[in-house]
């Protein structure tokens, strides 16, 4: 947990953050249920090979260059 006693947060929970982009915006776009965005960016759960694949699809139509490494430890 955070020294200044924020939540935790994935490098995918930090990207969203860092450009205010909403767990529900990319549930929606990534068709992938919002409980399943909420773990995945608190860090909770790790990701299947798919739901890696429908989320990077929509995280690259804002950062084309996205790569799922940034994203996920796999």
């Amino acid at each position: 947990m955070p020294l200044w006693g924020g939540k935790p947060r994935s490098k995918l929970g930090k990207w969203l953050d860092a450009r205010g982009i909403s767990q529900e915006w990319l549930s929606t776009k990534a068709k992938v249920s919002r409980n399943t965005i909420s773990e995945l960016a608190a860090g909770k759960r790790e990701p299947t090979v798919q739901t890696v694949r429908k989320i990077m699809k929509a995280i690259k139509e804002i950062d084309p260059k996205a790569r799922s490494d940034q994203f996920f430890d796999i």
